[in-house]
């Protein structure tokens, strides 16, 4: 494993044990009724999170064999995003499972990130029309862009 990874990694897996069990124990009313700034739901924010999983595990796959730079359909922008929500309709999604899928979702881009080739690091893809963004760094990113749902999360459990 990559020495500079072992704090993302840790600290996914440490947030996993530490949320689990405080969102499996909110009430329907707390995760399907109170919103943050998007207009999202707890449950919403939740799905969000196992898209950004997936997409991201994806994307560090693709980094490791294809050609570099990689073009990869960008699902954060544009409002793609929230068509994910909508269309996967994770508002109506059953919650234990969600919150299986979110936990299982995250322990798996953990194992890849453990797994990354070290020579693969450099290996960039475009983020946005103009910006390109390397392996490493994405994976650096992560542990940031998962804190900050949290935080939202957090934020609305307790309004």
């Amino acid at each position: 494993m990559i020495k500079e990874f072992e704090p993302v990694i840790h600290g996914i897996l440490s947030l996993l044990d530490e949320w689990e069990p405080r969102l499996l124990a909110l009430t329907n009313e707390v995760i399907t009724n109170r919103r943050n700034s998007q207009n999202r739901t707890i449950k919403q924010i939740l799905g969000h999170l196992v898209d950004s999983a997936s997409n991201n595990t994806h994307r560090m796959v693709h980094l490791q064999y294809r050609e570099s730079p990689l073009h990869f359909p960008n699902y954060a922008s544009h409002g793609n995003n929230d068509r994910w929500i909508a269309i996967q309709n994770y508002q109506q999604e059953d919650w234990h499972d969600l919150v299986m899928l979110w936990k299982y979702a995250n322990r798996h881009i953990a194992h890849v990130m453990q797994n990354v080739d070290p020579s693969k690091l450099s290996n960039q893809w475009y983020c946005s029309d103009e910006k390109l963004m390397s392996l490493k760094d994405g994976i650096i990113g992560y542990l940031s862009h998962f804190e900050l749902h949290l935080h939202e999360i957090d934020e609305l459990i307790k309004s």
